[in-house]
């Protein structure tokens, strides 16, 4: 098969490899979309994977092609998506169905080859059955829609509850909509690029929109909430200063998420720690997504939204590239030479 192939940072190739090789309690995918996480740009770039070389690509969505035993209700011809994360099973987070606290999980795209390929292996256990009428680009997004989703329960959003969510990229309107699915109130949309911002706006009818190269989001903030912050600041850009202005936006007894992945050290200057002690904020990280029935299905219930038209994921898939134009995608995302928002491959 065809597949991007990361050798050493920054090192990814267009090549053919051999095809994956299922086993008892696998299946066999073909690959119609992967998306482009904003995290696979510094992993290929920058960080690198556990091991070289391995296929990158984690938010994947396909049809069965063939099943290794014991399948269940999944069989050939299903269009599925795949949650990435394929815990260990025997730990002790494992055993209470907290499978993203897995102590020692594999992950699609990081540990073990991924989805920028044209067939990808995946267990049984790891697939959810994508309704018919959401496409398989849709169903791309299931990972970020439910990454997104888990964020926001974790913060216990409430009914009227004020918003400031600190990055516009993919993660940001997509938690901008589940906040305003959820009943939220005043929901503020945070970032220095214009065009980000002005997206949310034109796509998705967000008005309060702020940017923060010209002013500053604390101020404008507090000024609108008559001194009093937000009930819940979600950190999503995974940069030192908005996680600051996250604590400082936050109201006395508010909540904090931290949900992006931080891109270097942070150093909290003392009157922001002395902030989280006298406001007495409560500070939650979020990582990953629930994908166990029990309390709730993030994945099943991003679909869910999707299929019923409340959650709007198409809109957000800016440009769609074949796979073979991967070494330029990445390219065009780590220079940002132009603008994007959810980049997908189709193989």
């Amino acid at each position: 098969m065809k597949a991007a192939v990361l050798h050493s940072v920054g090192d990814l190739r267009y090549e053919e490899v051999e095809d994956p090789h299922i086993s008892e309690g696998e299946v066999l995918i073909k690959v119609k979309a992967c998306g482009v996480c904003g995290s696979d740009v510094p992993r290929v770039m920058e960080k690198g994977t556990y091991y070289f070389p391995l296929i990158p690509g984690h938010e994947v969505s396909g049809q069965i092609i063939s099943t290794e035993g014991r399948p269940g209700d999944i069989k050939k011809g299903d269009r599925v998506t795949v949650f990435p994360l394929i815990p260990c099973g025997k730990c002790a987070y494992c055993k209470i169905g907290r499978y993203n606290l897995c102590d020692n999980y594999n992950y699609l795209g990081s540990r073990c080859n991924g989805g920028f390929a044209e067939y990808v292996r995946a267990p049984v256990d790891n697939l959810i059955k994508v309704p018919e009428n959401v496409s398989y680009e849709e169903a791309a997004l299931t990972e970020p829609a439910s990454v997104a989703l888990h964020a926001l329960r974790r913060a216990k959003v409430d009914t009227a509850d004020k918003l400031a969510i600190l990055g516009t990229g993919p993660i940001g309107i997509l938690l901008a909509q589940w906040a305003r699915i959820m009943g939220a109130g005043d929901i503020f949309l945070i970032d220095i690029e214009e065009k980000k911002l002005e997206f949310a706006g034109e796509k998705y009818g967000f008005t309060k929109l702020i940017n923060s190269r010209n002013d500053d989001p604390v101020d404008v903030i507090k000024r609108e909430t008559k001194g009093r912050g937000v009930d819940i600041a979600i950190e999503a850009a995974g940069v030192p200063v908005t996680l600051r202005q996250a604590i400082e936006l936050a109201r006395k007894g508010g909540r904090v998420v931290f949900l992006g992945n931080m891109r270097g050290d942070v150093t909290l200057p003392e009157r922001i720690i002395s902030s989280i002690l006298r406001k007495e904020l409560i500070l939650y990280g979020s990582w990953n997504s629930n994908f166990t029935s029990l309390p709730k299905n993030e994945w099943e219930t991003s679909l869910r939204f999707m299929q019923i038209g409340k959650l709007k994921v198409e809109p957000l898939i800016t440009h769609r590239f074949k796979l073979e134009k991967v070494r330029e995608v990445f390219e065009m995302m780590y220079k940002k030479s132009e603008f994007f928002n959810k980049v997908l491959l189709i193989p």
